[in-house]
């Protein structure tokens, strides 16, 4: 009996220990309370930033790919004016390089018209024939030699073709009708050749 009073004891301490436990004061339930709603409101106020976060993020890269849109199209034009430009100017080096050349030509006219030796007139003309040839290979131009060698459609145009006048000239290049002309390794125009058959 006097064990069955001990364990009735011992089991309403319990009763009682754990009534303590789960009814807590007035002031503690509101502070617990308190704690719940801020830890809500944290984590609103976070879910809330990481909107704004992720907004501002988005109209930042708006902004980037907007300034980024505008300097490609700023650079287009400016290309586009520059290669406007230079088409329109591209042969003025080699105009005012030749303005010289055009001078002794009217020199050498005027010469002619008062000349009474052919040979100095001649020897004018040849001398201002020269300066021009010169003239142009320091642009970068240089004459095709063509004759004697191999028909190439590349950089020859064949007007005609005729009887090979010896064995190693056929299908190589008899007479040229026009030069041609590279500029900077670049065919510009194509010698007319007579080809040997």
């Amino acid at each position: 009996m006097f064990k069955k009073k001990k364990v009735s004891e011992q089991e309403e301490h319990n009763k009682m220990a754990d009534n303590a436990e789960n009814q807590e004061p007035e002031y503690l339930k509101e502070e617990i309370e308190e704690v719940n709603e801020a830890r809500v409101n944290q984590v609103e106020d976070n879910e809330l930033s990481e909107t704004d976060k992720l907004k501002e993020e988005v109209a930042q890269l708006n902004d980037k790919y907007v300034r980024l849109f505008a300097e490609f199209d700023n650079y287009k034009r400016r290309t586009n004016q520059e290669r406007r430009d230079l088409l329109q100017t591209a042969g003025k080096d080699v105009i005012v390089s030749m303005l010289g050349v055009l001078d002794d030509f009217e020199r050498a006219d005027k010469a002619m018209e008062k000349a009474i030796d052919v040979k100095q007139v001649k020897e004018g003309i040849e001398l201002v024939h020269h300066k021009l040839k010169s003239l142009l290979v320091q642009k970068g131009l240089v004459p095709m030699d063509t004759k004697g060698k191999t028909f190439d459609a590349d950089i020859h145009e064949a007007i005609t073709s005729i009887p090979a006048p010896s064995q190693d000239l056929k299908g190589k290049v008899v007479d040229e009708v026009e030069k041609g002309y590279l500029l900077n390794d670049k065919v510009i125009r194509f010698a007319k050749v007579i080809v040997g058959a």
